[in-house]
């Protein structure tokens, strides 16, 4: 089997409520420009999307916010992907918001309403599958009730079939739970991760949360992307699988949890295929072994 024979369904599938989706999925932020600040191709872009779905992507990941001068993830994915496939899940995320010049501002709970309406706008959708409200930072503290409860009251008019979390504490998500469902908690995770971040990873397995990790293969690098050359055990188990980092990191992350699902994100075609790929990536348990202890070991890292 090569690469480009491999879908997503390789990586196993897991439920968002009542959608099911391949635990392999898409991310939408580089649809707009690439990682060194380039303007992304609208139809290489456009073509990698088509592609994804080719692929068995059936869970994509955006946001309104995702946009460039001279692009919009959102407006890209429909221009690429509709009349939507039947099972294509696509989540959202509202809270932050940008002006046109790019400066950031976060919405009130009365301001959700008009984010998720251009959620609907730009996708063109009558409802959103899944919508995450995204807190600010993962060290802030005080009550998500207010935001959260928005969006539970715009669930109940329709408007989103299921809510989420993104970049938050267990805190927030007992408090969010008191007030709806959640299927799907958003944060940053991966190898480069800090080991305490495992325990929250499990409770979420526990309730049968998904847990959907951003940054997975950037660790560091964060929107810049890979930015750090990987570790001797990370080549080594790649050299081992004639793979790349890039995979192996994924793969890692997905074998956390049957819960774990991954949204990679590129708009180059052949890294499209690999991540893909990395779903049915067969990592031996010495393999996993070492990759796990470069994960304990980020916890007494100095800057960590």
């Amino acid at each position: 089997m090569t690469p480009e024979t491999i879908t997503a369904s390789a990586s196993g599938t897991w439920r968002l409520g009542d959608l099911t989706v391949n635990r392999i999925g898409f991310g939408a932020m580089r649809l707009t420009g690439n990682a060194d600040g380039s303007p992304s191709e609208r139809e290489r872009v456009i073509a990698v999307l088509r592609r994804a779905i080719e692929l068995g992507v059936n869970h994509i990941d955006t946001a309104a916010f995702y946009f460039s001068p001279l692009r919009s993830a959102n407006e890209l994915i429909g221009r690429a992907l509709a009349p939507y496939p039947h099972d294509l899940v696509i989540t959202t995320k509202v809270g932050p918001g940008r002006d046109p010049s790019g400066e950031w501002w976060w919405a009130t709970p009365e301001q959700l309403r008009g984010q998720v309406e251009e959620n609907l706008r730009q996708l063109g959708r009558d409802h959103l599958d899944v919508v995450n409200l995204r807190v600010p930072s993962r060290t802030a503290s005080g009550s998500i009730a207010g935001h959260f409860g928005a969006l539970a009251e715009l669930r109940e008019a329709g408007l989103i079939r299921h809510l989420g979390l993104s970049n938050v504490t267990p805190e927030h998500l007992a408090e969010a739970l008191a007030i709806a469902p959640v299927v799907c908690v958003q944060n940053r995770y991966g190898i480069d991760a800090r080991p305490e971040d495992d325990a929250f990873l499990r409770e979420c397995g526990e309730r049968r949360i998904a847990f959907v990790p951003y940054f997975a293969i950037a660790g560091e690098g964060r929107e810049r992307g890979a930015v750090a050359a990987d570790g001797e055990e990370v080549l080594a188990v790649a050299r081992a699988h004639g793979a790349t980092a890039a995979q192996v990191r994924l793969a890692w992350t997905l074998r956390r949890g049957p819960n774990v699902l991954a949204i990679p994100g590129t708009g180059n075609p052949a890294h499209l295929v690999a991540n893909v790929a990395a779903g049915a990536l067969p990592l031996s348990q010495d393999e996993l072994a070492r990759l796990d202890r470069l994960h304990e070991s980020a916890g007494t890292a100095p800057d960590a």
